[in-house]
């Protein structure tokens, strides 16, 4: 028997991302396992897509990177917006010249410099850039860390005096890869068991590695209902040059209004910021989806 209200669904809904923030350490998140009720959203706008959110302190103030996609466009450009309103925003400056799809732009801070590490898959690459601390819409590329395949969603963490890069292939669920290096400008070497097999829902990266109690912690997308359908929390119970454990401690589920899906999240200090989607209804949907197929083709 045809299921006319699932077709009707997949035709006219679509998914709608955006980016929230609550007060919440990365402590409270392990000790209570479950995002604050209290997350305030930002106000959505015709922008399909705002997810992958990083937060740093530059200069005392708050900057949050994200990535932005209207279907219209097809592709994810990587916003920057100075404070959690997002009103005043722009566009990264300096990652590509090419018309290419970009994302999580991993922003981190080491020895009193801001560097990015954003998705660039369809470059084949893992790219360190320097953030401009007074204009941080402007990146300089520093250096390639790894290239020849499609890297996703790549996560530093200097950690045990090394930088230890998690990063996946895309569609590669299962599979973890991670290098290390003394410094970033080192060249980054493969662990041993690379690629590690892992569960389904511990190799694709959804957010930056932390540390709480001297444990680290790894969070991971967690696609057993659907593409970023929640967060898993593994805790790292061995990390070498030539070993590596981890072990499932909790799913991070989505919260209403966005209760179809979570797949980042990223502190600075005691506050947290998430994405979360939901699901819209629009008659323009069918054609979206195709204008957004033939965009990423080209």
């Amino acid at each position: 028997m045809i299921d006319w209200l699932k077709i009707f669904e997949k035709f006219f809904f679509y998914d709608k991302w955006n980016i929230g923030h609550s007060v919440q350490s990365p402590e409270n998140l392990i000790e209570t396992q479950q995002l604050t009720d209290e997350i305030t959203w930002l106000c959505e706008d015709r922008t399909d897509y705002k997810a992958d959110p990083f937060i740093i302190n530059i200069y005392d103030r708050l900057h949050l990177f994200y990535e932005e996609l209207k279907y219209w466009k097809g592709k994810g450009q990587i916003i920057v917006a100075d404070g959690l309103q997002c009103k005043n925003k722009k566009k990264v400056k300096g990652i590509s010249e090419q018309n290419i799809h970009l994302s999580y732009p991993n922003v981190f801070e080491s020895n009193g410099k801001v560097y990015c590490i954003p998705e660039t898959s369809q470059m084949q690459q893992i790219a360190l850039y320097e953030v401009d601390k007074n204009k941080p819409y402007i990146f300089k590329k520093i250096k390639i860390l790894k290239e020849g395949a499609a890297f996703v969603d790549s996560s530093i963490i200097y950690y045990q005096g090394k930088y230890w890069l998690f990063t996946s292939l895309s569609g590669k669920y299962g599979e973890l890869h991670i290098f290390y290096a003394d410094t970033l400008l080192d060249e980054f070497k493969a662990h041993k068991l690379n690629p590690i097999v892992v569960g389904y829902n511990e190799s694709r990266s959804a957010g930056t590695l932390f540390i709480v109690n001297h444990q680290l912690y790894m969070p991971t997308q967690n696609p057993g209902k659907c593409y970023g359908g929640s967060i898993m929390i593994n805790k790292i119970t061995l990390l070498s040059e030539s070993a590596f454990q981890c072990q499932n401690c909790f799913e991070i589920k989505p919260k209403a209004p966005y209760n179809e899906g979570v797949h980042t999240i990223n502190f600075v200090g005691n506050l947290i910021v998430v994405d979360g989607k939901r699901r819209v209804f629009s008659l323009l949907t069918p054609i979206k989806k195709v204008v957004k197929k033939v965009k990423n083709i080209f």
